[in-house]
């Protein structure tokens, strides 16, 4: 039987022929990837040529061509649209991937000429580029334990293995616990919420083959109906439910998981000779040390917990006024805090959804890409792996730059959150490869025939994953290892972030935040309203950030706990934690964590970007145009299209001129002048 898999595309932009391809694909074309990438790593290492830049590390970045290919659709399935066969192939494979990664990296002759070629680099003739990739292949190699010996080498290849394997079944437990809960409300139970979210409640009903109305545990959903929901009771079980992801006990539970994941990380971090994993993590980011994460995080606290406190007095005094005695709790806050928005700002959700359409945001999204980078859009009419993603061939000076697919809606067969991936990356190694960039969201998708509406943090989440797209489709470096988003954990997230502010420029919303019905541009007198609360509510918001990063920094920075939910009380006590506001992760769903290491030790690192990005745009409002022609050739030059080409410190002081402190961010908040 042909397996697409393991074929040359010749589709439309060699887009991943999804119509051709099934879950049996996968294994085989695994099989093979996994043979082809061992081989090559082989004879890399048997070269009985002197070591070169070209036969060493290009060899390298080519070395898992069919790899990248295969896991490149395998993956984003297992994210966007997966189901058992594939998630049963996922936990096998997990295991794989792991010895594969040490065997390469541990490899000792193959790490022999790379440290050779990185000891001789200065003598080499490099580019500048080429320079930036060996010092990576080198660092990557000493940090995955090339340079240990005996015992130690095998613990560590050991200890990776099994890390990968929890990491999976941590993600797998979290979709299945999404999944699986959703609560479903008769018209009785449906008192306070708009239009808007009973249809988009029925829908979920009817995806789930159920009748009246299901509010399941996807944010689009869940956030307005504890924003609406007059039912205290409702909101309770809705929230508790919410919190309670992967700490339901049975199968699915995910304690286990985080204790070990947490001994097991500390093991790494000892045996390559660091005092702590968030050591060896910070080591290679631009904050460098748990010490700076710290000062930042708390920098932020003090005046974040000051306004929450005094909105909490506030909110309770609202709920008491209403004959509800107690605690403000979780599932009080944002109810109260949205009545509180209309009465300072006589902005109700309600009101203001209609005025934000899906596709007049992603049009809004791409009109602003333009207007900075020059790129274009234009829809493709190709098959792709589910009916709602869509896809748009991008260019720039009228030539092919992309393809970027959206899928934006949530699905049950869809882990929660909002991200960008890929299934190719932008290199010129090999001739000219251009990417295919892809952002998945879980919008609360409408009924048949009626257009889908965004709340306006949905459509920050929209401008936030588009910004990391801009990042991958504009790269424009000749290797893959460098290229788009591979760059510091906490650098990566400052293009999405900066993206984020041009949503908030008047002129775009008052060309694209149009009735869903009437088609009326937003009044003036409601986008004054809107801009003049973009800060409302931030000591909430920044509270429940903030703990989540101290959480994870203070599970990595010392001794691993035995019992991690005792550590995070510890944390959130020691802060003085607001009892109605809980973390905005809790460790048993805190996948940006525990899913894998990519944000271990690095929650942090929205903030880190966020002091970047206030900063960053503060240039454009300096001078006096959010679309100045000059400083977003600058920010494509070396923001947007430079990838990991030099260190973060370097490319952002290369745009701004020097790297900014914290008060930008402050002020962006709103928070500047807390006590």
């Amino acid at each position: 039987m042909r397996n697409p898999l393991l074929e040359n595309w010749t589709t439309r932009f060699e887009i991943p022929p999804f119509v051709r391809i099934t879950d049996d694909h996968f294994a085989p074309a695994f099989d093979q990837a996994f043979r082809q990438s061992r081989a090559a790593v082989k004879a890399i290492a048997e070269d009985p040529a002197t070591p070169g830049f070209a036969n060493t590390i290009e060899a390298l970045e080519r070395a898992d061509a069919l790899m990248d290919r295969v896991a490149g659709v395998f993956f984003n399935l297992t994210g966007a649209n997966s189901n058992p066969a594939l998630e049963e192939l996922q936990r096998d494979l997990s295991p794989k991937f792991a010895d594969l990664h040490s065997e390469t990296m541990m490899n000792a002759a193959l790490f022999a000429r790379v440290d050779k070629l990185f000891q001789n680099k200065d003598t080499l003739g490099l580019t500048a580029e080429q320079s930036r990739v060996l010092e990576l292949y080198h660092r990557m190699f000493l940090r995955a334990g090339a340079a240990l010996k005996g015992e130690d080498r095998t613990r560590l290849a050991k200890v990776t293995k099994r890390l990968a394997v929890l990491g999976t079944a941590f993600t797998q437990n979290l979709l299945a616990d999404e999944r699986d809960w959703f609560m479903q409300l008769g018209k009785g139970d449906l008192d306070g919420l708009p239009d808007f979210l009973r249809d988009a409640a029925a829908q979920a009903a009817k995806e789930r083959d159920k009748g009246g109305y299901a509010i399941t545990l996807s944010r689009s959903l869940i956030v307005p109906f504890l924003q609406f929901s007059s039912r205290r009771d409702l909101r309770e079980k809705a929230y508790l439910a919410w919190g309670a992801r992967g700490e339901n006990g049975g199968d699915t539970d995910n304690l286990a998981i985080v204790t070990e994941t947490l001994a097991l990380r500390e093991i790494r971090a000892h045996l390559l000779g660091y005092a702590s994993f968030a050591d060896f993590k910070l080591a290679p980011e631009m904050a460098k040390t748990p010490e700076a994460v710290r000062d930042l995080l708390m920098a932020v606290w003090k005046p974040a917990k000051a306004q929450a406190d005094r909105d909490a007095e506030i909110l309770t005094d609202m709920m008491h006024s209403e004959g509800v005695n107690g605690d403000l709790e979780p599932w009080d806050w944002r109810h109260y805090a949205a009545k509180r928005r209309l009465a300072e700002h006589d902005l109700n959700e309600a009101e203001l959804k209609p005025y934000f359409q899906l596709n007049r945001m992603i049009d809004a999204a791409f009109d602003c890409a333009n207007r900075l980078f020059g790129l274009t859009f234009h829809a493709l009419d190709v098959p792709l792996y589910h009916a709602d993603a869509r896809a748009w061939e991008v260019r720039k000076d009228g030539k092919h730059l992309a393809v970027f697919i959206g899928d934006y809606f949530a699905r049950p067969a869809k882990r929660s959150g909002a991200w960008c991936s890929r299934f190719r990356s932008q290199s010129r190694l090999d001739g000219e490869v251009r990417p295919i960039t892809v952002n998945v969201c879980n919008f609360a998708k409408a009924p048949e025939g009626q257009p889908s509406l965004l709340t306006f943090d949905d459509a920050h989440t929209l401008f936030h994953e588009f910004g990391h797209a801009l990042h991958s489709m504009l790269s424009d470096v000749t290797y893959q290892m460098i290229a788009g988003t591979s760059v510091a954990r906490d650098f990566v997230e400052l293009p999405s972030q900066l993206f984020e502010h041009w949503l908030t420029v008047p002129e775009v919303l008052q060309e694209f935040a149009t009735h869903a019905q009437t088609g009326v541009n937003i009044p003036q007198d409601l986008l004054e309203r809107l801009l003049a609360a973009r800060n409302f509510d931030q000591g909430f918001a920044t509270v429940e950030y903030t703990a989540s990063a101290l959480v994870d920094l203070d599970f990595h920075a010392g001794v691993a706990p035995a019992d991690p939910m005792a550590k995070q009380a510890e944390t959130l006590a020691r802060l003085g934690m607001p009892h109605a506001i809980r973390m905005r992760h809790a460790t048993p769903h805190f996948a940006h964590v525990f899913a894998g290491d990519g944000y271990s030790s690095g929650y942090y690192s929205y903030m880190w970007s966020e002091v970047m990005d206030a900063d960053a745009f503060e240039a454009f409002e300096e001078a006096g145009n959010a679309f100045d022609p000059e400083l977003a050739a600058r920010l494509e030059r070396h923001i947007y299209s430079a990838g990991g080409s030099k260190e973060a410190d370097a490319l952002y002081t290369a745009f701004r001129g020097k790297m900014p402190g914290v008060e930008a961010l402050l002020k962006g908040r709103g928070l500047d002048e807390s006590a």
